[in-house]
């Protein structure tokens, strides 16, 4: 009997010994972690900055301003010290105001302080090699930006370490695109599909996190020691690339897709991009490169490339990658795979079975035909377009449609004439304001502002005079309603009322509608308005089925 218990003890001991030996690996891993933080001698970042008199700021060999348009240009060059230093010399008030706005959207997901320490522990051991997976000449430039860092959220962690994370966090929200983080649109046409037969590229970046995120756009002018000099749009703290330009006429989009999760970090993305951008003159070059990086999200690289004549897609995703071109004069990237190498793949024959890509697909292939050849008047009204497949109205904001009017920018590339256009607020709708590499790299060239003024493409007034007033309205009670919805708390009918005015033809304002009358006892009123979101056009078969089950479980049984 002594001898069973004996043994019974030691049996029921397994999951605890089990569970101290994996806190205790868990806290070695921990404390082991070496984000591969290069030293930089003190002496290469003693410099001092100064402002003119109108405003723009020197230090080094750069300088920054903001323009008219509110978007904030930076001029660097260099090595990877300097680039960096200037970095954060030039835009210090820019970093923090950036950080602000990403921890205080962290504190109102997770409002606790514990919780959040909680995650940086987590985030710690899952980014444990991301200092292996990012080159040296990147992890420099990031630490010398991070020298210009607060301490005032030391507690994630110091500068250099939230730095490098917020690189791979920029990856996790598009893993996240379930949620509306990420939904980009891109094309590419060439030969007889343009107007003068020359390579034109449009993309919408919708990766939102809000107003205040994307509030200060940053167009980050570069001309390093090595490789191409190039020009991106972005915000302040990153020197990836998102979407960009080098000066042999090669451009670099991305574009969130489904595939294998993750169990470990690697390459951010738009480090990736950053690296093609600057060291490819070609599709095959930028192929080569990306075939050279393990990346841990699933990717549709657009490159666009002046020497080559037309732009091609790398599909890239944790563990395979296919480089998809097409015989015609046209290319599209919505949010999923096109290449014969994907095309089993249950992810992305889900994807396409079930999300709006395709639908954004089906829209861009049409506005193409109708418009070809196409100018970059058209590039602009093609990412602007918030209509469905047909032309048929589906309420703003809606995912089906292109122009979401959640683009932290939209841009136009000429390759051949090294010219970029950069959207300007609201949204993709305010005017488009052109750089020319050629102009901006001239040596005689020193000043600012770095647009060209006589290449502007004008705002969508018609849109901002008709629309931009209910959007906000519409985006304002949202929020309001679902908290009141979520605490069963009463709206004054007019405010109700109010909110369904301001996007009438969007299925989200009725199914949201629905879940307030249900919170406040009135089924039938709630049956009618998720039976109005249904006769409306749903991005998703998960939120179709979603509103047809409320109506299933709440409507009274004969």
């Amino acid at each position: 009997m002594r001898k069973l218990l004996k043994i019974l003890l030691i049996i029921l001991a397994i999951p605890t010994v089990v569970a101290v030996v994996g806190i205790i690996a868990s806290v070695v891993l921990y404390l082991t972690t070496d984000l591969q933080e290069p030293y930089i001698s003190p002496q290469r970042l003693s410099q001092y900055n100064t402002t003119d008199s109108i405003g723009c700021k020197y230090y080094n060999r750069g300088m920054m301003q903001q323009n008219e348009y509110g978007l904030w240009e930076l001029k660097i060059e260099g090595d990877a010290v300097e680039r960096g230093d200037t970095f954060g010399a030039l835009a210090d008030s820019l970093l923090y105001y950036q950080e602000s706005v990403f921890v205080n959207e962290l504190y109102r997901i997770i409002p606790s302080r514990s919780y959040i320490n909680f995650l940086r522990y987590i985030l710690v051991l899952f980014n444990r090699d991301l200092g292996h997976n990012i080159n040296e000449e990147y992890r420099t430039e990031i630490a010398a930006m991070a020298h210009h860092c607060t301490h005032e959220y030391d507690f994630i962690g110091t500068p250099y370490q939230r730095q490098l994370n917020y690189h791979a966090a920029h990856d996790i929200g598009h893993l996240m695109q379930d949620y509306m983080l990420v939904g980009c649109s891109s094309f590419a046409v060439w030969d007889d599909a343009a107007s003068d037969s020359t390579l034109l590229v449009g993309r919408n970046f919708d990766f939102y996190m809000g107003d205040d995120f994307a509030h200060n756009k940053l167009i980050t002018v570069c001309a390093p020691d090595s490789g191409y000099k190039y020009i991106s749009v972005g915000w302040a703290g990153m020197i990836g690339v998102l979407s960009g330009m080098n000066e042999a006429g090669l451009t670099v989009t991305i574009n969130a897709s489904k595939g294998t999760l993750p169990t470990t970090t690697a390459t951010p993305i738009s480090i990736l991009a950053r690296e093609i951008l600057q060291y490819a003159g070609n599709i095959e070059e930028a192929y080569k490169i990306a075939d050279s990086r393990r990346t841990f999200v699933s990717e549709s690289i657009l490159i666009g490339s002046a020497s080559d004549g037309k732009a091609a897609i790398i599909e890239k995703s944790p563990d395979k990658m296919a480089l998809f071109t097409t015989e015609g004069n046209h290319i599209i990237s919505t949010n999923h795979y096109q290449s014969d190498t994907f095309a089993t793949d249950s992810r992305n024959q889900e994807n396409i079975a079930t999300s709006d890509s395709p639908h954004r697909y089906a829209r861009i292939e049409a506005l193409i035909d109708s418009l070809a050849p196409v100018t970059t008047q058209d590039v602009a009204d093609i990412l602007r377009d918030y209509k469905g497949e047909g032309g048929k109205y589906i309420g703003q904001c809606n995912e089906l449609s292109l122009n979401q009017s959640i683009a932290h920018h939209a841009v136009i590339f000429a390759p051949k004439q090294r010219t970029m256009w950069v959207s300007t607020a609201p949204w993709q709708s305010g005017a488009f304001i052109a750089y020319n590499l050629d102009s901006i790299f001239s040596d005689a060239n020193d000043t600012m502002p770095l647009y060209d003024n006589s290449l502007t493409i004008a705002a969508d007034t018609a849109f901002i005079n008709n629309h931009y007033n209910d959007i906000v309205t519409y985006r304002r009670l949202t929020k309001y309603i679902r908290e009141a919805a979520d605490d069963a708390r009463t709206v004054a009918a007019d405010t109700l009322q109010r909110y369904i005015d301001s996007n009438p033809h969007l299925y989200h304002t009725h199914a949201l509608a629905g879940d307030y009358y249900l919170s406040q006892g009135n089924v039938q009123q709630a049956i009618s308005e998720w039976e109005k979101a249904l006769n409306l056009a749903i991005p998703r078969a998960g939120e179709r089925q979603a509103i047809e089950e409320k109506i299933k479980k709440h409507t009274p049984k004969i």
